[in-house]
């Protein structure tokens, strides 16, 4: 392919491959953009074309970006989120607030009794209803990857470790311990339970169990339900946040694994340090510190 500069007419086509990758394919991008597939791809091909380089395998064997398509992905977000900035920070001037508020939250939050989320955003739609806030639910490892590629604004998940390129805001502190069902267990007793295998979820918690705690390595399951669920089988022990085994209660009697080991995590609103934050952005901040506080 032989290349050719960038100009205004190319941002549609550069938004719609960004909505593309960013679906992981044609078929949800179809539904976020109200557009046919032949729409997309010819937008696509457009950039390709422009660009002089290939960006995405699609086919039968699904969607997949090239080397040169991430790296396409990445500075096409960063160039089209300045330029989203730009009615957000004029209207800053004249005193109002605009423009997306985009949020990835951890699972199960809403459960804990010390989340104020909902009062926060409650608040910025009172002082700001020009702000259009957007929510997704993740698992903690998507959710990381969405900070890192800037797919969210703000993510709220648990704090492991304090990372030197991102900031960190403490909202509240979630209890998880290793639980196990008596009622579906049978006869046996929970100081003998210990053999009962570990459920396995990529998650930092998880790996310190089995490294320093003794337990067998469990069946993998994806998300805080598919973990209770297994549990709720009584052929297996879990990990889970305390206010969620208590949110399952009566139904299931979970009972929390005496001298299983006990893991607290501050749960925290997390920004990248490199990356400028809107108005919205630290309006919301703000508040949602305050509600927590």
């Amino acid at each position: 392919m032989e290349a050719t500069e960038l100009n205004e007419r190319d941002l549609r086509s550069l938004r719609v491959f960004c909505a593309a990758a960013r679906a992981s394919g044609f078929a949800a991008a179809e539904r976020a953009l109200s557009m046919s597939k032949a729409s997309i791809s010819r937008h696509i091909n457009d950039v390709e074309a422009r660009l002089g380089l290939k960006l995405c395998e699609r086919g039968p064997g699904g969607f997949q970006l090239t080397e040169g398509g991430k790296v396409a992905l990445r500075v096409s977000l960063q160039a089209l989120e300045a330029l989203d900035r730009i009615k957000p920070e004029v209207d800053a001037v004249r005193g109002v607030l605009s423009g997306p508020l985009v949020l990835g939250m951890s699972e199960h939050v809403m459960t804990h009794s010390g989340c104020r989320i909902p009062k926060a955003l409650c608040e910025l739609q009172r002082i700001a209803p020009l702000v259009r806030p957007t929510l997704s639910v993740m698992t903690f490892s998507d959710l990381g990857a969405a900070l890192v590629e800037r797919r969210v604004q703000i993510a709220i998940r648990g704090n492991y470790q304090r990372m030197n390129a991102f900031r960190h805001y403490r909202l509240f502190v979630e209890t998880h311990r290793v639980f196990y069902c008596p009622a579906t267990a049978g006869e046996i007793r929970s100081n003998h339970t210990r053999p009962l295998p570990l459920i396995y979820r990529p998650h930092p918690f998880v790996e310190d169990a089995l490294a320093t705690h003794g337990f067998l390595q469990g069946p993998e399951v994806s998300g805080l339900e598919a973990v209770a669920m297994m549990v709720a089988t009584g052929q297996y022990v879990g990990l889970l946040p305390e206010h969620y085994a208590a949110q399952l209660a009566p139904r299931y009697e979970f009972v929390a694994l005496a001298g299983s080991p006990v893991y607290s995590l501050p749960f925290c609103a997390i920004v990248e340090e490199a990356r400028p934050l809107t108005r919205s952005v630290e309006t919301f901040l703000k508040l949602l510190v305050e509600a927590h506080g």
